[in-house]
């Protein structure tokens, strides 16, 4: 991290017609909530949003949102840029213009930071500015961007990549993420923290993890021979669930289940089962005061160690954290 800064720093939001409206508000939010935690008299940011000609632009809900500064009225002194992204008409009307990726590829090396939100990558990408760079968007476009710039490393999976001065998000809320990274990165962890806290987000999602639960995506992937299988699972994490296990409900050889899981899945039932758990326990850490001892138990893990350890490993965060961020208020301890 950096040692925190009062200096002023640009941010320029950039949208066009046909914008994700989160993608501008989310980020825009984020940055001017920071001024209100950084010491008095010193403001962080000056945030201006901007369009390739200024005026009214027009989100992809019929939102419209007025008074963006032209590119030609932008200062030089732009430190962070930030692409929101939006739907295909949008981005087509951009390409095809060429005004906005023309001014990009002019000013890019100007810029601290350059990133983009959701399919905001593709403006990125249009302007060549991605290449050879791992890249995060949307998980529907995902295929797409890989398809039209073979040179970019898709990550499907992040929420957000950070290949500095690159970042880009995934979906629409993940821009959040990404935005609060950046406070951080600025102004310290605490500032970060308390606009997290303001916004009720969760602080420091890690950038690798998944844009959509595990249990959506395998309903959604599993064969009419392992649904059955997925359900239960996700239904009731506990019990015995290794290979051996969970081939004989299946009715198949331990080797059979474990390739054709993977096939149809895209992991081992052991990943499987890990993200189940972690899944349930995030669950009862929001909705319940149960003593962390008791959510280990009714997630399937074998204890409280094995708890703390797998959650640290995927979520970045122990549970007890997590719990102080969304959980339930109460006086008791978490540790009990």
């Amino acid at each position: 991290m950096q040692t925190p800064s009062p200096t002023l720093r640009t941010i320029v939001i950039l949208g066009f017609d046909g914008i994700q409206a989160l993608d501008l508000v989310g980020p825009m939010e984020v940055f001017s909530k920071a001024n209100t935690y950084c010491p008095a008299g010193s403001p962080a940011y000056r945030v201006l949003l901007a369009s390739p000609r200024g005026g009214d632009i027009v989100s992809n809900a019929g939102l419209r949102i007025a008074g963006t500064e032209p590119l030609s009225a932008l200062p030089n002194s732009v430190d962070t840029l930030i692409v929101a992204g939006g739907d295909e008409a949008g981005l087509r009307k951009v390409a095809a213009e060429g005004e906005l990726l023309d001014w990009l590829q002019q000013r890019a090396d100007s810029f601290r930071r350059l990133a983009s939100v959701c399919t905001g990558a593709f403006v990125l990408a249009a302007a060549g500015l991605l290449k050879g760079r791992r890249a995060a968007t949307h998980w529907s476009a995902c295929d797409t961007l890989q398809a039209m710039w073979p040179d970019i490393e898709v990550d499907r999976d992040a929420i957000y990549t950070a290949e500095p001065p690159f970042y880009t998000s995934a979906g629409v809320t993940t821009g959040l993420d990404l935005c609060l990274a950046l406070v951080e990165d600025d102004c310290g962890a605490q500032v970060a923290l308390n606009v997290a806290r303001d916004l009720v987000l969760f602080m420091r999602r890690p950038g690798t993890q998944a844009q959509f639960s595990v249990a959506l995506r395998a309903q959604g992937a599993a064969s009419s021979r392992l649904a059955p299988l997925v359900a239960q699972i996700i239904d009731d994490p506990r019990g015995d669930l290794s290979v051996p296990a969970m081939s004989a409900r299946v009715g198949m050889s331990e080797r059979t289940f474990v390739r054709r899981f993977r096939a149809e899945l895209g992991e081992t039932p052991a990943q499987f089962v890990k993200q189940v758990r972690v899944e349930r326990a995030k669950t009862l850490l929001e909705t319940t005061r149960w003593p962390l001892a008791r959510i280990a138990d009714r997630s399937g893990f074998s204890g409280l160690d094995a708890l703390h350890r797998t959650f640290l490993k995927q979520v970045g965060v122990t549970p007890a954290a997590y719990r102080s961020y969304f959980g339930v208020r109460t006086n008791e301890s978490d540790d009990k």
